[in-house]
């Protein structure tokens, strides 16, 4: 059966999910990203799109865009294709890198305008990465709280909250920071974290080693095994091995 075609968005914007296919990890580290951020900032002066946000995950990537005279595939097609020649000459491996098809969705109102902003942002903080929006490294939003336009186009979406830069850039902050239940295109495979992520988060609620964690009261360790549960990507195995703690004791943690 032929794929159904993609519908034209009559804003041009969209909401734009790649990949890793097989749930496969498409950054291994920070150095990757910054390749990946480099190679849309080529592109972006070839095909003359618009970035308006980004988030960078491990196995995924969230961009919103508008396209100009080149059609939007053409434009993905561009940055996924020339950063899975250098990724795999870099760990000297060949194939496929990202999901065959990138995902979309068609952004055509303001508000939702607003609301995919937020919610790629969010990102990372919905996946329990962080625990505020702004402890996110690998996204846009402080392109926009600096008020930096370099690879960011910030002016469209700081001008829908106020003619006045200042008061825009509080308004975006607080808009950034609104709990909500929006629901955007999602990354519906399962993500994995890696044993690193689970330590910075360790590493953010205080606890910097496995004995920190073993020598606290139980209720204290059963308030961070919880929070490690409630971990998007995590497992119960996952957390013990790195815990040293058992599965059982997590299991009963509430």
């Amino acid at each position: 059966m032929p794929r159904e075609s993609r519908r034209k968005s009559d804003s041009g914007i969209y909401h734009i999910m790649l990949r890793g296919i097989n749930k496969q990890i498409i950054f291994e580290d920070d150095m990757d990203k910054r390749r990946f951020l480099e190679t849309i900032e080529k592109y972006k002066q070839i095909s003359h799109f618009k970035l308006y946000a980004y988030c960078l995950m491990d196995n995924h990537v969230h961009l919103l865009l508008e396209e100009s005279e080149e059609r939007i595939s053409e434009v993905i097609k561009r940055i996924s294709s020339s950063y899975v020649y250098w990724y795999n000459l870099k760990y000297e491996r060949c194939g496929h890198l990202f999901q065959d098809r990138f995902k979309s969705e068609n952004v055509e109102t303001i508000r939702y305008f607003l609301t995919v902003l937020r919610y790629i942002h969010q990102n990372p903080l919905k996946a329990g990465l962080v625990s505020n929006v702004f402890e996110s490294k690998w996204t846009s939003i402080y392109d926009y709280v600096n008020n930096k336009a370099d690879l960011v186009d910030i002016d469209k979406a700081l001008d829908l909250f106020s003619a006045d830069r200042r008061k825009a850039i509080q308004m975006f902050i607080a808009y950034m920071q609104q709990a909500n239940e929006d629901q955007c295109l999602d990354n519906q495979t399962q993500i994995r974290l890696q044993d690193s992520q689970v330590n910075e988060y360790l590493h953010s609620l205080g606890v910097h080693n496995s004995s920190d964690l073993q020598q606290m009261t139980k209720v204290e360790r059963d308030l961070i095994l919880v929070r490690l549960k409630k971990l998007r990507g995590t497992s119960v195995r996952q957390i013990s091995r790195i815990t040293g703690i058992s599965k059982s004791v997590i299991d009963r943690a509430r």
